[in-house]
């Protein structure tokens, strides 16, 4: 399974035979990064939508089913699970609810933990699963702050974290460096990948942390 981030909470997942994913995308003037036009048979958004039908992705063809609420899906052999997350108050002081996801390709796992704010509860955690790869936002201002989110890696024991949500040259949305993040779990910043491949039972003994190059 190949993992490429684009920024923000984006992300495309791809494996030969199944349908590919496009999670969270953004609209590329209010964020000021350029998104390309991508391909997906199926898009999941964070925030829930009472009509996902309605909800137009201009940035991304070949959509055939949008995921905005919690829940389990199947959608040609790929497993999908939405999690509830715990309500938080926006910028705009209004509360909003969130999903996770759970993307399975195989016994590959995914989890896409959106614009959580909130170390999640056990039942979370429980209902998540395990994990192989975890996308976690480490820079959302109000949102999770470094100990939280070290506190959170640590709850749902991924063997591989990638962060996202954080500050990139010519963002227009606020956001907070990485290096908080990575300074609270130890890690020096290392050569960012331009994506990750992921293979079926290709265990790691400790959680590794993986920076990428928004694309």
């Amino acid at each position: 399974m190949e993992l490429t981030w684009y920024g923000l909470g984006c992300f495309r997942l791809t494996e030969r035979g199944f349908p590919s994913v496009v999670m969270d995308p953004f609209d590329p003037d209010e964020a000021g990064l350029g998104l390309g036009h991508l391909q997906a048979e199926l898009v999941t958004t964070s925030r829930l939508a009472e009509d996902p039908r309605a909800l137009v992705w201009s940035q991304v063809s070949g959509v055939s089913r949008t995921i905005a609420s919690p829940g389990e899906y199947e959608i040609g052999g790929v497993f999908v699970t939405g999690v509830a997350c715990a309500p938080a108050a926006g910028e705009d002081g209004m509360v909003k609810e969130y999903v996770a996801y759970t993307i399975g390709y195989g016994g590959v796992v995914v989890c896409h933990l959106g614009e959580l704010s909130r170390v999640p509860t056990q039942a979370q955690v429980e209902a998540i699963g395990p994990v192989t790869v975890l996308l976690i936002p480490v820079g959302i201002p109000n949102g999770l702050t470094p100990a939280m989110a070290s506190e959170t890696v640590s709850l749902i024991e991924p063997e591989i974290v990638i962060p996202m949500q954080y500050y990139l040259p010519g963002l227009k949305v606020d956001r907070n460096s990485l290096d908080g993040f990575l300074k609270e779990l130890g890690v020096s910043e290392s050569a960012p990948l331009p994506s990750l491949q992921v293979s079926d039972g290709a265990e790691s003994e400790e959680t590794q942390v993986v920076v990428l190059t928004p694309q």
